[in-house]
């Protein structure tokens, strides 16, 4: 089932975070899928699975988009969509996933104190017809749901080769992708050739 909405009063990410949306310009959606091919221990092919379908079917408009792990969708150093997964479990399979979906189409200001939204709008200049971004999505994403996109989705990778920097609860360093575990861990190599594992939110880029 997909549930589309024109406008969010109360858009959230993950934690306390929240998501700007003007209203009538962007795409916003949820997902409620029963995966049930898809065992506990790989939920994260899920969000590998959404976020590669997004990142194709922008890539129909524009270049330079990546995927900033685990499931942000990036212009260049810009944000341009938001993935939110809740699933509920039983046993060892999915019962239950809800991914919720927030996407910068049409919106040209934004106001938030968000550091880094981009829109398709700001990129190439013109209007994108939200429903066939939507019915692209959604063909794409039922199509990868099954496929092993392991090596696709590191690939494209936001920061894939090279060190960059990074922060922790112990401060700020220089690292490299090494992996992505099917659990959805993080694995960075520090440039003192230290292996450092991460959770969401346990790790932050700096941008």
């Amino acid at each position: 089932m997909a549930v589309v909405a024109d406008y969010q009063t109360a858009g959230r990410g993950c934690g306390t975070n929240t998501w700007e949306s003007e209203r009538g310009k962007n795409l916003l959606f949820s997902l409620l899928i029963h995966p049930a091919e898809v065992p506990a221990v790989k939920q994260f092919r899920i969000s590998m699975a959404i976020s590669l379908a997004i990142l194709d079917t922008l890539e129909q408009y524009i270049g330079d988009v990546s995927i900033k792990w685990p499931n942000d969708i990036y212009w260049r150093n810009g944000k341009l969509g938001g993935i939110l997964i809740e699933n509920r479990l039983q046993g060892g399979c999915i019962k239950d996933c809800i991914i919720g979906v927030g996407l910068n189409v049409n919106q040209e200001q934004f106001h938030s104190d968000a550091p880094n939204p981009v829109s398709l709008k700001r990129i190439h200049g013109q209007e994108t017809e939200r429903e066939q971004l939507l019915s692209d999505i959604l063909v794409r994403f039922d199509e990868y749901l099954t496929q092993d996109l392991k090596a696709r989705y590191l690939s494209r990778l936001y920061r894939r080769k090279g060190f960059h920097p990074y922060a922790d609860k112990e401060g700020a360093f220089m690292a490299e992708i090494i992996d992505v575990e099917d659990d959805g861990h993080l694995l960075l190599r520090d440039d003192n050739g230290h292996d450092r594992r991460y959770a969401f939110k346990e790790v932050q880029f700096v941008i």
